[in-house]
């Protein structure tokens, strides 16, 4: 039984220096399931070393590969991955690749059923095929959280309110605070910013992260907030992933929002502090963080 779905792209991360597994969602289910979480990868490869690449790293760590779907047609999807600084990368998103076409499978259907949340993000629903069926999911009655992952050109900002209006869990970064926020009106506050954006699209919970500022968290129409953790960076590849899957995880036990907060930013830390999305670790070092 699953209790969670991560749906969208999965790919390679080609830094200057290697090649490493990531897309948004599979960091995510890869930090779910170390954390005692049951998720289900809903994707698709190409028929080629990447693709099975992929697969096998699925398996190792896991993850079931069930709904990943395999594509005779396109290659496994790729990203040039290109540290800025110690806080930032820059992206170049192959196009196309698999993950454009995942199809609607009825098998979904029953996985939909067991499931209680939904993780996916925008980047996804850049072609029309993947895009459709995510529109599919997006109907059932299952909690939807959405990782807002704005890599121009591949979003519309119809397509973001879409999204928003459908979700119950929002992340988003500083710069997409500011820029969504941008569509409302203008606000002073990033406080005013995030309950604007609440109001707006009717949206309950909403996390903000601010890089080596911590994050926010608007929950219960009340605000949380949290420093973050001083860590040494290796890079920062995966770490918000590893955040969602940190705070996801915790409110999946009931933990409390701050609970939840801390845990989300120890969890993103540790994975920043180490290379790429998907390291080796133990949930004991989170732990350990937050003391």
């Amino acid at each position: 039984m699953f209790n969670i779905i991560c749906f969208g792209e999965m790919l390679w991360d080609v830094l200057p220096d290697k090649e490493l597994p990531g897309g948004a969602p599979v960091n995510a289910a890869y930090h779910l399931q170390k954390l005692g979480q049951q998720v289900a990868v809903i994707s698709r490869v190409g028929n080629d070393d990447h693709g099975r690449g992929l697969l096998s790293l699925l398996r190792d760590n896991h993850l079931s590969t069930a709904y990943v779907q395999q594509d005779t047609t396109h290659p496994t999807g790729s990203v040039l991955a290109q540290p800025i600084s110690d806080h930032d990368v820059e992206y170049t998103f192959v196009y196309p690749v698999a993950w454009d076409f995942i199809e609607w499978q009825p098998a979904l259907e029953g996985l939909l059923q067991q499931a209680g949340y939904m993780v996916f993000g925008t980047l996804a629903a850049r072609d029309e095929v993947t895009a459709a069926t995510l529109d599919k999911l997006l109907q059932s009655g299952i909690k939807k959280v959405l990782d807002v992952n704005l890599r121009p050109p591949h979003f519309t900002q119809e397509q973001l309110v879409k999204f928003m209006q459908r979700c119950d869990i929002l992340k988003l970064n500083a710069a997409e605070l500011e820029l969504i926020s941008s569509w409302s009106g203008e606000f002073q506050t990033k406080k005013d910013k995030v309950q604007a954006i609440s109001k707006e699209y009717n949206i309950p919970v909403i996390i903000v992260t601010m890089g080596g500022e911590g994050a926010m968290l608007y929950m219960h129409g009340q605000f949380f907030t949290h420093p973050g953790f001083k860590i040494q960076v290796a890079d920062t590849i995966g770490s918000g992933d590893a955040f969602l899957a940190g705070f996801l995880s915790s409110l999946i036990q009931g933990r409390s929002p701050e609970h939840c907060l801390a845990f989300a930013n120890a969890t993103g830390a540790l994975v920043a502090s180490r290379s790429g999305g998907q390291p080796a670790y133990d949930i004991s070092e989170v732990e350990a963080l937050i003391g």
